[in-house]
């Protein structure tokens, strides 16, 4: 049975690493994009005004509330 998760291992990880590189002929690195910045500095202000809400923050930005609140943190 070792054998056989040993093997599924393998196969795994070397479908990962085909789809990694082929990744990286199309010219993606594979991992996420980051936010926008002129989005994370409008929300900011937005935040900053206090004259929105964060779901109306979040409307306005197209971003999600993850993405706002991560920013946020960082900013402070």
């Amino acid at each position: 049975m070792a054998s056989i998760a040993e093997l599924e291992r393998d196969i795994i990880s070397k479908g990962k690493k085909e789809r990694l590189s082929a990744a990286g002929v199309r010219g993606r690195c594979g991992e996420r994009r980051a936010a926008n910045q002129k989005i994370v500095a409008l929300a900011w202000k937005m935040y900053e005004s206090k004259d929105y809400s964060i779901s109306q923050n979040v409307h306005a930005t197209g971003s999600s509330q993850a993405t706002l609140y991560t920013n946020l943190k960082a900013r402070n």
